[in-house]
């Protein structure tokens, strides 16, 4: 049995590690272009929602329907607070192992 270490090296990681750049670079471009803002707080549409996380209106529709994701609904509107969406993904962020075995042919 051998034994293989996940590093920054892997391709799995490097890809993880690209993607959470462009998700950081995203939300420094939504930081910078103001947004909505009620008392510090800014707010995102479910459009802009979904294309920052690459998942469909629908699906977030599907969130919310199953209160998965916290929303505010003003008048047909619905609006994200961009706090508590960060907090809801970090919250949900699965922590994933740095060593796993995999049987070798040759063992």
């Amino acid at each position: 049995m051998s034994h293989y270490f996940i590093d920054k090296h892997d391709p799995c990681v490097a890809d993880l590690f690209r993607r959470l750049e462009k998700a950081g670079k995203a939300l420094d471009k939504l930081e910078s272009s103001g947004g909505r803002t009620l008392k510090g707080e800014r707010f995102v549409t479910d459009e802009e929602l979904s294309r920052l996380l690459k998942i469909s209106r629908r699906t977030l529709q599907e969130y919310r329907t199953a209160r998965i994701i916290p929303y505010y609904l003003i008048q047909g509107k619905v609006l994200y607070m961009e706090s508590e969406i960060q907090k809801f993904l970090e919250d949900s962020r699965k922590k994933c192992c740095l060593l796993y075995t995999s049987p070798s042919p040759r063992d």
